[in-house]
C-alpha cells in the first residue's frame, strides 16, 4: 500500500482534496450539462443560452485570481470551505428558479467551485508532492474529477427521462446540495493545514510582470485551444439532440464515452511526462481541441458521433503535464496566485467564445464548429514554434 500511495503520490491532504472534488463532482455532473436545454425550457433564447456560456466563461476567469488570493491569505482548507458553501447557495437558488434570469443569478454562486477552488487544487497538490510527482498528482486528480462525469451524465439523463425535465434537474440538484455538505464535513475534519509564509504585498500588476517568460508563452498557446473549445461549447448538447437526433440519456452516455477516453490516458502519459519532455503531450492536448469539433460537425452516424466523443476524450491527454508545468514555474510563497493569474488572463481572453458562437450559431448551426477549428489550429501552431520545452524547466 506505501509503494502505490508513492506511486500516485496519494499523501493525505491529496486524499482529502480528492474526496472532495469526487463528492462535489458527482453531484454537478447529474444536471450542470444539461442547463442550456434547461434555460431553453424556461423560453430563454440562443442569445440567452450564449450569453449563460459567456457569464461562466466570465466568471471562470474572474474569480481565479481572488481564489488564488483567498487560498494563500486563509489557507487551503478553510477555501475548500469556503468554496463548498457559496457553490450549495447557487445549487439553491437553481432549485427554486421560476426564470431563466435566476438560473443566471444562480451561476454567480455555483461557479464558485469549479473556479474559485481551481488555484487551491494547484497548491495543495504543489505543496504536496515534490515537482518529479506532479503530473502524477494532476493526473490522479483528473481521474478522479471525471469518473462522476463517466458516471453521472446518464444518470441524470435516466432522471430526466423518468420524471420529466425540471423535475429530473430539481432530483439532481438536492443530490448535490446533500454531496457538498458532506464535503464539507470531510476537509473540517480530515485536513491538515500546512505552514505557509503569506506576502500581500504583490499586487495584480506586478504578479503578471513576474510570471516566467515560458508559463506567458505556454499561456498564448492554451487560449487559442480554449477559444476552440469555448466557441462550440454550450452548443454541443443542442447540436447532438436538436441536430444529430441523439436522446438525452444517449448525450449522457457520449459524454461517459469522453470521459472514460481521458481517463485512460491520465496516468500513463503523466508518468511519461514526469520522466521525460512535457511538450509533446501538451501539443497533442491543442491538436485535439482543434480536431473535436471539426469531427462532431461532420459525423454522420452514431458510430462517427461516437469516434467525435472519444476525440474529445482525448483533448485532456496532456493536461497533466501542462498543469504540472504552470506549478512548476509558480513560485512557492504566492503559488495561488501564480496559478489564478494564468487562469484570468486565460478566461479574460477567452470568455467572448461563448457568444461569438452564438452569433455564428444564428447565422448557421455549423458554423461555430469550423471556426473552432481554424482557432484550434492556430494554437496548435504557436505551441509547436514558441511553446516551452519543459526539459529546460524541470532541470
Amino acid at each position: 500500500m506505501g509503494r502505490l500511495r508513492n506511486f500516485f503520490g496519494l499523501e493525505p491532504n491529496i486524499i482529502v482534496m480528492l474526496v472532495v472534488i469526487f463528492m462535489v463532482g458527482m453531484g454537478e455532473e447529474l444536471w450542470i450539462r444539461f442547463i442550456p436545454k434547461y434555460l431553453e425550457l424556461f423560453g430563454a433564447s440562443a442569445w440567452v443560452i450564449a450569453t449563460y456560456g459567456t457569464l461562466k466563461d466570465f466568471l471562470d476567469a474572474t474569480y481565479q485570481y481572488p481564489g488564488g488570493w483567498i487560498s494563500d491569505r486563509l489557507g487551503r482548507r478553510k477555501a475548500l470551505v469556503l468554496f463548498s458553501i457559496l457553490a450549495t447557495a447557487g445549487y439553491i437558488i437553481y432549485l427554486v428558479s421560476s426564470h431563466w434570469m435566476f438560473i443566471l443569478g444562480g451561476t454567480v454562486f455555483v461557479m464558485a467551485w469549479s473556479s474559485f477552488s481551481s488555484p487551491t487544487i494547484f497548491a495543495i497538490i504543489g505543496d504536496n508532492l515534490p515537482q518529479e510527482q506532479r503530473a502524477t498528482g494532476f493526473g490522479v486528480q483528473s481521474i478522479v474529477k471525471r469518473i462522476p462525469i463517466v458516471v453521472a451524465p446518464s444518470l441524470g439523463g435516466l432522471l430526466i427521462i423518468t420524471l420529466g425535465f425540471s423535475q429530473g434537474i430539481h432530483v439532481g440538484l438536492i443530490l448535490s446540495i446533500v454531496l457538498a455538505f458532506i464535503a464539507v464535513i470531510v476537509v473540517l475534519r480530515f485536513y491538515r493545514e500546512r505552514q505557509q509564509s503569506f506576502s500581500d504585498h504583490i499586487s495584480i500588476k506586478a504578479q503578471w510582470l513576474t510570471l516566467d517568460r515560458s508559463l506567458k508563452r505556454l499561456l498564448v498557446a492554451d487560449c487559442f485551444a480554449r477559444w476552440a473549445e469555448g466557441i462550440p461549447k454550450v452548443f454541443i448538447v443542442l447540436y447532438a439532440i436538436n441536430v444529430l437526433k441523439v436522446s438525452p440519456f444517449q448525450f449522457g452516455w457520449l459524454t461517459s464515452i469522453e470521459m472514460l477516453t481521458a481517463i485512460l490516458c491520465y496516468i500513463p502519459i503523466a508518468k511519461l511526462a514526469d520522466r521525460f519532455d512535457r511538450k509533446p503531450f501538451v501539443l497533442l492536448t491543442f491538436s485535439f481541441f482543434a480536431f473535436f469539433p471539426l469531427a462532431l460537425v461532420n459525423a454522420s452516424s452514431i458510430g462517427w458521433i461516437v469516434l467525435a466523443f472519444i476525440f474529445a476524450g482525448l483533448r485532456e491527454i496532456g493536461e497533466p503535464a501542462r498543469k504540472a508545468l504552470i506549478v512548476d514555474l509558480a513560485p512557492e510563497t504566492a503559488r495561488g496566485r501564480a496559478v489564478g493569474m494564468y487562469y484570468l488572463i486565460r478566461g479574460l481572453v477567452v470568455f467572448p467564445a461563448s457568444i461569438v458562437g452564438g452569433w455564428l450559431w444564428t447565422i448557421n448551426n455549423q458554423l461555430p464548429f469550423y471556426i473552432a477549428f481554424v482557432a484550434g489550429v492556430v494554437g496548435v501552431i504557436i505551441y509547436a514554434i514558441v511553446g516551452p520545452n519543459a526539459k529546460r524547466v524541470l532541470v
